[in-house]
């Protein structure tokens, strides 16, 4: 693509910004013409994504040089050193400063001048810093991510003081010109995976990215049809400032509160925050009992098939576990349909309006649920192990695993009502092995169980105390393995 250098005569580049980016058309394109020491001077920005106040005040300072000045000669060196901001970027070529405008910066020209200059006083719409709900905690701190990327670094920044911190801005977009940053500690993050996402980042072709962080994620790791997550989303800053501190890589998306950290293995999706909040015996418990229900999500409902379509493999003591009653449905198309009806009731609840979501919850599981018995379309089994299964996924830390565990859940249903024992044990062997051959930028997925670390795995059961905690995973190659806390051997 051709550059177009700033030119000196201030009227060629009016010209170009009106052909380019519709001056006098579009109407939150906003400029301001001045002239200081006979000296004619042009600011652009865009409405709406620039603080006014910040603005006013450059002008005014700017004005005041006309009584305060009288070296008319030097004009152009006296407005640059004059230009009330801390950051201001010298631009050589007209793309530069299209681009630095439509990120929220107002560009200025100076007639005679062979440069532009930028001046970042972006103020972007959107909200303050709010807990987010689907990583909520008892004890620890309330505030997330935003839309904002500015924000969302400096919530990152402000938990980690280090000097090594590295944020590297990146565009994304031939039209929409997103923001990219990627985050990491230098000396502890793999140089070669830094690299790898910049480059791929790079590489990437979109007209734009208005879904944000997703079709960054399907850029990165091209897991085609892969439901299993291979990155891992994040809305809290400590969250994200943990995995820093460990060698992973944040990258940051403007417009999205979701951080995705790399590489992550499967059990990175199971840990929450919470975890870590608690002493470590009730913070082991706590992950127990998630261990459990992610199993549960998974398992539940095609053992219970299997056990349903061959009793004999349960002992005496368990015979209680199959249906009562037989409906006037068979019990796996009664299985299918509790599953579907709880993704309908998810995605209802969803799109009601909160004053709603209650009335709405309690109306599916009380009518619903007791009609559906009386009229013999399910049976009370079924909307029980559905209901704990269901409870399962929603226990589940990642969303995204919850839904891929909900689809292996799906598969082994299927398989169990097809091909009985067999197919049940079949598919289990199956998943597993997908999960053992899939990889996160060359991680291992189901690391540190396949290839096994006992270390690592100890880690991944037990919540160990923080004290005792003095390495690094090994999974993400970290530069230094040890951490701050403890004394390296020489």
């Amino acid at each position: 693509m051709t550059q177009h250098p700033v030119s000196s005569r201030i009227k060629e580049n009016v010209a170009y910004l009106k052909e380019r980016i519709g001056v006098d058309v579009s109407f939150d394109v906003g400029y301001r013409e001045i002239t200081l020491l006979k000296t004619d001077i042009k600011l652009y920005y865009v409405t709406g994504l620039v603080d006014s106040l910040i603005i006013q005040d450059i002008i005014e300072e700017l004005v005041n040089l006309n009584e305060k000045e009288r070296e008319k000669n030097k004009a152009a060196e006296i407005i640059r050193n004059r230009i009330l901001h801390q950051q201001v970027t010298t631009l050589k070529t007209m793309d530069e400063a299209v681009d630095q405008m439509l990120s929220g910066l107002i560009v200025i020209f100076i007639d005679g001048e062979k440069f532009g200059y930028a001046v970042d006083v972006r103020s972007y719409p959107g909200r303050s810093p709010q807990e987010p709900d689907t990583e909520r905690v008892i004890r620890g701190s309330r505030d997330g991510f935003t839309e904002n990327i500015i924000e969302n670094t400096s919530l990152t920044r402000r938990r980690i003081r280090d000097a090594r911190l590295r944020n590297e801005m990146l565009k994304v977009g031939e039209r929409s010109k997103s923001d990219v940053c990627v985050s990491y500690i230098k000396d502890i993050a793999d140089e070669g995976l830094v690299e790898l996402l910049k480059d791929k980042i790079r590489k990437i072709n979109i007209d734009g990215n208005t879904m944000a962080e997703k079709p960054i994620e399907e850029f990165l790791v091209e897991r085609k049809w892969n439901p299993f997550p291979l990155v891992r989303f994040t809305e809290r800053p400590d969250v994200a400032a943990n995995h820093l501190l460990e060698g992973h890589v944040l990258i940051i998306v403007d417009t999205s509160p979701s951080v995705m950290v790399v590489p992550t293995t499967f059990f990175h999706h199971t840990q929450h925050a919470e975890e870590y909040r608690q002493a470590p015996l009730i913070g082991t418990l706590i992950r127990w009992i998630r261990f459990l229900a992610i199993l549960l999500s998974v398992f539940l409902l095609p053992t219970w098939l299997l056990f349903v379509m061959d009793p004999t493999l349960l002992p005496k003591e368990l015979s209680f576990i199959g249906p009562n009653e037989e409906g006037n449905i068979p019990i796996v198309v009664q299985l299918l349909l509790g599953v579907v009806g709880m993704e309908f009731l998810r995605m209802a609840a969803i799109h009601t309006p909160t004053a709603l979501s209650t009335a709405m919850g309690l109306i599916a599981a009380v009518l619903i649920g007791q009609i559906a018995i009386d009229v013999g379309l399910l049976s009370p089994e079924v909307i029980l192990y559905t209901a704990v299964s269901a409870i399962g996924t929603y226990v589940t830390p990642s969303y995204e695993l919850s839904v891929a565990n909900k689809v292996a859940s799906v598969v082994l249903l299927l398989s169990t009502a097809f091909f009985g024992l067999l197919g049940y044990l079949i598919s289990i062997l199956l998943i597993i092995l997908f999960l053992v051959n899939l990889k996160s930028f060359r991680t291992p997925y189901f690391w540190p169980f396949i290839p096994f670390n006992a270390k690592a795995m100890l880690r991944t059961i037990i919540r160990i105390p923080t004290p005792y905690v003095n390495t690094r995973p090994t999974i993400v190659h970290p530069r230094n393995v040890y951490s701050q806390s403890k004394i390296r051997k020489s």
